[in-house]
């Protein structure tokens, strides 16, 4: 079985968030990049399954040089091949067309995505890839068993869990649950020295257009000082609530 994991190079979340270009641009000076978390329970998921089933897992990014170590990561977590689509990730559409056009050279009975990156949160790209390849489809996924061609998909619903039952081949957005935290696998020495003898392989884009631009980013506004009311200053509390805050 060949499975491959989608992998994001997101902002770690501790980092200070700026732009640049008349805020028209993310500036990455200083920010430490981190695997996609959806991303990353979809991966040791994918190396859980090559452990027990003999799968073989191929990780993929769209990005350039940068994304690499975050790549070199994922090998040495468990994954056997590594690639790189060496353009810039602009949109959702162009991001999915491009790995769909690598999916028709190299055929994958499982893709997992994360069901969205932190850094844009759309989610749009696991039902994008599904749907270009015309491949059944499971978001927000939280099991998934595999036997020969079939899969069986639990996923998380409104108001409680539904699952499925599908043909293979298949995409899922994975998400916690898939495994839990304490499983995410921590590289070991090991896995690190391993990890720089497999293969990262970089791929000339298809260029692909992008349909959305992004123009302009804004900060969240800056947190209003805390007012403290007494306990005995009911009238003023009211006040404020209904006048300032405006929230009664």
């Amino acid at each position: 079985m060949n499975i491959l994991v989608c992998i994001s190079n997101v902002p770690d979340t501790t980092s200070k968030i700026n732009f640049t270009d008349d805020d028209s641009s993310f500036d990455k000076n200083g920010v430490q990049f981190v695997i996609n978390p959806n991303d990353e329970f979809g991966l040791t998921k994918a190396v859980w399954m090559k452990d027990s089933n003999g799968a073989n897992v191929t990780v993929l990014t769209v990005g350039d040089i940068n994304a690499e170590a975050t790549l070199r990561k994922c090998l040495a977590i468990g994954a056997d091949k590594a690639i790189r689509i060496d353009c810039k990730a602009l949109d959702a559409n162009s991001v999915a067309k491009e790995i769909v056009e690598h999916c028709k050279e190299t055929r994958y009975d499982l893709i997992i995505c994360g069901r969205e990156s932190i850094d844009y949160n759309g989610g749009l790209v696991p039902g994008l890839i599904a749907g270009l390849l015309d491949y059944n489809f499971v978001t927000n996924c939280v099991s998934l068993d595999l036997s020969k061609e079939k899969a069986t998909c639990s996923r998380e619903i409104s108001g409680g869990i539904e699952i499925s039952e599908c043909d293979i081949p298949l995409v899922i957005g994975a998400q916690k649950g898939l495994v839990e935290e304490s499983d995410l696998i921590i590289p070991n020495m090991r896995g690190i020295m391993m990890a720089r003898q497999k293969p990262l392989e970089v791929l000339d884009p298809k260029n692909m257009n992008a349909q959305a631009i992004d123009k302009k980013y804004f900060k969240p506004k800056e947190k209003a000082e805390v007012k403290l009311v007494k306990p005995d200053e009911l009238d003023k509390l009211i006040d404020l609530l209904e006048n300032e805050a405006k929230v009664i």
